[in-house]
């Protein structure tokens, strides 16, 4: 599958996911930000691949990526972020998302993990009750968080000036 093939609306992971798991696939979901791909990033969806067969990634849109993150933000529009995830080896669909949190894509999904990066813990997860209602399991994938796209704009703003 190349990259422009790779990003999907909701319905279309949704019916490949459903593919997926009728091969007996484990699919994991990751979501995030991801403004301004950098190597924190890629541990984390390495270590997310590695816990199933297939992973999909969830990226926020620019309206929830403002809100979060604040005025600014996001640096790379949604599209180029999506473009970006798509053309990693380890990551097999991007949808991009609008909602607060990412349970509506667990249930649509059926992920057999969720998986966060390790600024979160099992307890911590903001869709936790939803994934294990729905009998998806949590999981805390990557390196820990030494990397954030936060601090490596602060450094580019230091060194220009």
């Amino acid at each position: 599958m190349n990259t422009e093939n790779k990003i999907l609306s909701l319905a279309e992971a949704r019916d490949l996911s459903g593919e997926w798991r009728g091969l007996g696939e484990s699919i994991v979901l990751a979501n995030g930000c991801f403004d301004i791909l950098h190597v924190g990033h890629l541990r984390y969806l390495q270590a997310a691949r590695a816990l199933g067969s297939r992973l999909i990634v969830a990226v926020n849109d620019d309206e929830s990526v403002r809100a979060l993150k604040g005025p600014g933000r996001p640096i790379l529009s949604a599209a180029e972020r999506a473009r970006l995830l798509a053309a990693l080896r380890a990551v097999d669909a991007v949808v991009i998302f609008s909602t607060p949190t990412v349970t509506p894509l667990l249930e649509a999904l059926r992920p057999a993990i969720h998986a966060k990066g390790t600024d979160y813990t099992r307890d911590s997860i903001p869709e936790r009750a939803a994934a294990e209602r729905l009998g998806i399991q949590g999981a805390i994938a990557g390196d820990p968080k030494h990397h954030a796209t936060r601090e490596l704009l602060a450094e580019i703003r230091r060194r220009g000036h």
